[in-house]
């Protein structure tokens, strides 16, 4: 075997021991308890409920915005669909507050209904749970959505229209085989991130009646210090996720629409008034929902940046190091296995697939869990607050490398179907192969794989939060303290430093990818 399957295969074994080797040291080393309580029932029924209504509110009302999309050409179009991915680079922390500028007790829709003598909203709990992760994964699942109107071909539009089909006709026929197919794996995607999901529920839930497994596992860990009670829920979200997973897997039917010419798409069946007036509303208020909290962190950061707290600065160096460290990992880790991946599936299709797989199991895993197995190995080699940056940037590197992995394995199969006989042919092979033919043309992907790791973590508030002392305290962590502290002056201003540094970290990789590479 060459050395990039054998780094493949490493970085694979590094993957599964840092998912499942933690939890079983965690398992290990727990005490045998009592079981669960009625808070960690309640605990796991508030994760199913709430994640399976964030999951189908986010796909419902992604159709009739992602058809809109599909099927309407109009100035800004371009705009607007970069700016869906927005609220996924937002640091969930900052989407949080924004959510509380125009929903809270005392945003813009409270005093809108205060001046009709209505009672002000109140989005803590259950209601805030979901309100927050439909505003994150509603943008994802409507990208997810176009993907799939997008791959439905032209000509069958086309000849939809020589047979006189209706609007209604071809959403039998057309698009509702495409939803078939798309809608599960969606559904899952969303239900995942909503059920592995801790920093909505940090600051929006909490209490008995709207706590998450995730949570809980932070409770258990922090606070009480029961290693057996927070194992047991990891592994009870393990079983959802994979659960979810598999589900997904058997629902899921192709859609079998075929090849087509690569035409540009053409719609005969949408120029009636009620169909115009149907798409323009929906993305009207998906643009309201979605860019209404980001510019009110933007206005109330303004305000806020003559009153940023001390140790702002040193706080923001920290979680840039973090993000530059997690972004680099998580790329080196990325690169490993989509290379490995791409050289096993000629003879070891299956193979393959177990390494391919064993990059996505930090969705399943939990990252509480990841952090207190980790602490617990550490512990009796060095005080593991002194770890907490390392700690943080390794585990934010393992929690993104999914969606590193479904950016660079396309873009090596691209590489290797359009220039790999050849360059066998040349005899091109290991470094050198890699230097001349493959960086060059997956660096787009690269940086945009590394961006979004680092902007991930930049915005993470998860590990940090379990190990950091007063000398270790990142940006998100110093801007949930002030918000807990009731100091929202300067949350807001810190939560303008924080976006910007994000969405820079981002734009610097994906930038940098871009910049002179081959097309």
């Amino acid at each position: 075997m060459k050395p990039a399957g054998w780094a493949g295969i490493a970085a694979a074994g590094f993957l599964a021991a840092l998912s499942l080797g933690t939890l079983a040291v965690v398992a290990v080393r727990a005490e045998s308890g009592a079981g669960f309580g009625p808070a960690d029932l309640a605990a796991i029924r508030f994760t199913v409920t709430q994640a399976l209504a964030s999951a189908a509110l986010s796909v419902l009302l992604a159709v009739p915005v992602a058809r809109a999309l599909a099927r309407r050409r109009f100035a800004g179009r371009g705009l607007l669909i970069t700016l869906l991915g927005a609220p996924f680079l937002l640091p969930v922390i900052v989407a949080v507050l924004g959510l509380l500028a125009v929903f809270g007790r005392a945003g813009l829709v409270s005093s809108a209904l205060a001046a009709l003598g209505l009672p002000p909203l109140d989005i803590y709990g259950f209601r805030g749970v979901v309100l927050a992760h439909v505003f994150f994964n509603l943008p994802l699942a409507t990208r997810l959505l176009l993907q799939g109107w997008q791959a439905i071909p032209g000509e069958h539009f086309r000849l939809a229209a020589q047979l006189g089909m209706t609007s209604r006709d071809i959403a039998r026929r057309l698009e509702r085989p495409m939803l078939r197919a798309v809608l599960p794996g969606a559904f899952a995607t969303i239900f995942l991130l909503c059920v592995t999901s801790f920093a909505v529920a940090l600051t929006l839930g909490g209490g008995p009646g709207a706590t998450t497994v995730e949570l809980a596992i932070y409770q258990a860990f922090r606070f009480d210090f029961d290693l057996g009670k927070a194992a047991m829920l990891a592994l009870v979200q393990f079983g959802l996720c994979a659960g979810a997973a598999l589900v997904a897997w058997m629902v899921a039917v192709p859609a079998a629409f075929g090849g087509g010419l690569d035409r540009p798409v053409a719609r005969w069946d949408c120029h009636s008034l009620a169909s115009r007036l149907a798409d323009a509303a929906a993305l009207a208020l998906v643009s309201v929902f979605l860019l209404m909290p980001l510019l009110m962190v933007a206005l109330s950061g303004l305000g806020g940046l003559a009153d940023l707290p001390p140790g702002l600065w040193r706080a923001a160096l920290r979680s840039v190091l973090v993000a530059l460290a997690s972004g680099a990992l998580a790329i080196t880790l990325a690169l490993a296995l989509a290379g490995a991946v791409m050289r096993m599936e000629v003879g070891a299709a299956r193979f393959a697939g177990l390494l391919e797989a064993s990059g996505y199991l930090s969705v399943a895993a939990s990252p509480m869990v990841i952090g207190t197995g980790l602490f617990l190995v550490l512990f009796p080699l060095a005080d593991p607050a002194a770890l907490a940056l390392p700690v943080t940037a390794l585990v934010n590197a393992a929690m993104s490398l999914p969606f590193a992995l479904r950016a660079l394995i396309p873009a090596l199969r691209d590489v290797e179907r359009d220039y790999g006989r050849l360059a066998d042919s040349l005899g091109m092979s290991g470094a050198a192969r890699f230097r001349l033919l493959t960086w060059p043309r997956i660096r787009p992907a690269a940086g945009f794989a590394a961006g979004l790791a680092a902007a991930l973590s930049m915005g993470d508030l998860g590990v940090i939060a379990l190990f950091a002392d007063a000398d270790a305290v990142t940006l998100p962590l110093l801007l949930y303290r002030l918000m807990g502290s009731y100091q929202m002056a300067a949350a807001h201003g810190t939560a303008l430093v924080l976006v910007v540094l994000s969405l820079g970290m981002f734009w610097l990789f994906d930038r940098g990818g871009r910049f002179h590479a081959a097309a």
